[in-house]
């Protein structure tokens, strides 16, 4: 009596034939090209190509779930009903994971985007603001040389020229911040 499943002398291994990536074709490369747009071929990033490889992989890997099949002979038993319910069952539940992942992970990336901005945003308010000061301050140096007497401002000329060098570089710091 046969069980319905394959015998080890049934089955047989077929090599699938290798899929290449489909990129453009390379335009050849003249010094006179009349092109508007030079050619440059695309770069992936690092997260990207383990995509590409996980996806890849994936692919050419595909699984396939046959658990518990009845003969071509046998009709319907009583337990057939129950292993259908599991099976569909365990598929619901991989399915609500993978949707529960995915959600994850993009209220994640939103969360990141969002929170980026937000320091960018505040970033470039401390800056302005720092900026903001530091030209008060300069104003109000000026200010006071300006109305101190004729010999102590020589001294106190040399003094701020030292102070405006010191506060250009600040003010260089604060722009290469942004």
């Amino acid at each position: 009596m046969s069980s319905g499943g394959p015998k080890d002398g049934d089955l047989q291994l077929v090599a699938a034939p290798e899929r290449k990536l489909a990129l453009p074709p390379k335009p050849p490369t003249t010094a006179s090209s009349t092109a508007l747009v030079e050619y440059t071929p695309p770069v992936f990033k690092e997260e990207e190509e383990d995509l590409e490889i996980k996806l890849r992989r994936i692919l050419e890997n595909v699984p396939v779930r046959v658990s518990n099949t009845s003969g071509s002979s046998a009709g319907s038993g009583s337990g057939d009903f129950h292993q259908y319910r599991q099976m569909r069952r365990k598929e619901q539940d991989r399915l609500a994971r993978m949707e529960v992942d995915y959600q994850r992970r993009k209220e994640e990336a939103e969360f990141i985007m969002r929170r980026e901005e937000r320091l960018k945003s505040a970033e470039e308010r401390t800056a302005k603001k720092r900026l903001k000061r530091q030209k008060k301050k300069q104003r109000k140096k000026e200010k006071k040389i300006k109305t101190s007497s004729g010999g102590e401002e020589n001294q106190k000329g040399e003094s701020t020229d030292e102070d405006e060098g010191n506060s250009d570089d600040q003010t260089e710091q604060a722009f290469d911040k942004l």
